[in-house]
């Protein structure tokens, strides 16, 4: 058993004797099993209290550069704001770089900025494209820690993840709208911000096939692209619901719902049930009204203090390695908003 303390500490932490402990450390024999747990326990305590050691006083930047609308960049610094309540002796500094649209070429200029001025963890929302994920490489042989929030970079180096399973969204989303309708047929509207966010994507590709499985006949109108902005989405449903006679169902994955139910009404179509994402002011207000049904939320601020912990302790970093973060998927309504 590897460890960095005095025996005298590890028996003390365990309740033990030394000479029992110094059996264990030397795997001698005449051990019990449960001696030997303890003493293992009372190496995994001491460790994680040395991080905590570690932590205090240390001052640790962290930088959140995320592509998102300003309704959900709002929610990501409300919720760090809260994360950062749990370490009263660390001094964390969060720097926030929010932009509502980048290019490609945007996020890589960004992201070299941030390996210039250094920094100990980067948490992204950004669409996955291989030239990212070279840049997060680029980052993790300059000893900086990339994390992904909400929207992960699976095959890129990140050190982990924290969000939602979106793939268990999107099945959720489908028996929601699927014991809505009853049998009959539907004509299911689905929207996107981007088909760069694999955390959308992952949402729609689960949530269509439950659907087809469980409704084979179902009719899927999709629209993607307009970044959950006003104008775009706008423009993007006037094509797509022009020639449309029946909305029966909307499973929205990538914000811009005021947008959404707007051209909805302007094409006189009234889907009999209404899924979206994340509860932020707008869907807060849409829910109120009864003009959505259900949003499907996650506690963002969980998910950055398991990140922020990650960026501050390296100690228990190294002993996690690699962090995959499946947050609560929480099924809000208007009667428990």
């Amino acid at each position: 058993m590897t460890h960095r303390f005095p025996i005298k500490e590890i028996a003390r932490q365990a309740g033990l004797g030394t000479a029992t402990v110094d059996r264990v450390l030397n795997n001698r024999p005449n051990v019990s099993p449960q001696t030997r747990k303890r003493v293992e326990m009372a190496v995994q305590e001491l460790t994680a209290q040395e991080a905590q050691l570690a932590a205090r006083g240390r001052r640790v930047f962290i930088d959140v550069l995320a592509e998102a609308p300003t309704r959900f960049s709002r929610e990501i610094r409300l919720a760090a704001e809260t994360a950062l309540r749990s370490f009263p002796t660390a001094a964390i500094r969060v720097r926030f770089q929010f932009h509502e649209v980048m290019s490609e070429a945007e996020t890589l200029s960004a992201l070299s900025r941030l390996k210039k001025r250094g920094s100990d963890g980067i948490c992204l929302k950004l669409r996955d494209t291989p030239a990212i994920r070279d840049m997060i490489e680029t980052l993790a042989n300059a000893n900086i820690p990339v994390f992904t929030l909400v929207t992960d970079l699976p095959g890129s180096v990140r050190k982990g993840y924290f969000g939602l399973d979106n793939a268990k969204a999107g099945r959720i989303a489908a028996y929601l709208i699927t014991q809505s309708l009853h049998k009959q047929p539907a004509t299911i509207l689905t929207s996107r911000s981007q088909d760069s966010f694999r955390g959308e994507s992952e949402r729609f590709v689960a949530f269509r096939d439950q659907i087809t499985t469980l409704r084979p006949q179902t009719r899927f109108i999709n629209a993607s692209g307009g970044a959950g902005m006003t104008a775009a989405t706008g423009k993007a449903l006037d094509a797509l619901l022009s020639d449309c006679r029946e909305v029966t169902a909307v499973y929205s994955m990538g914000g811009g719902n005021s947008t959404i139910l707007r051209k909805l009404a302007e094409h006189r179509l009234q889907p009999t049930v209404y899924v979206a994402h994340d509860l932020d002011r707008e869907n807060r207000y849409l829910l109120a009204q009864g003009t959505i049904n259900y949003v499907l939320m996650h506690d963002l601020s969980q998910d950055l203090l398991h990140l922020f912990s990650m960026a501050c302790d390296p100690i228990y970093a190294e002993i996690s390695g690699e962090a995959k973060g499946s947050s609560a998927i929480n099924i809000i309504t208007p009667y428990n908003l």
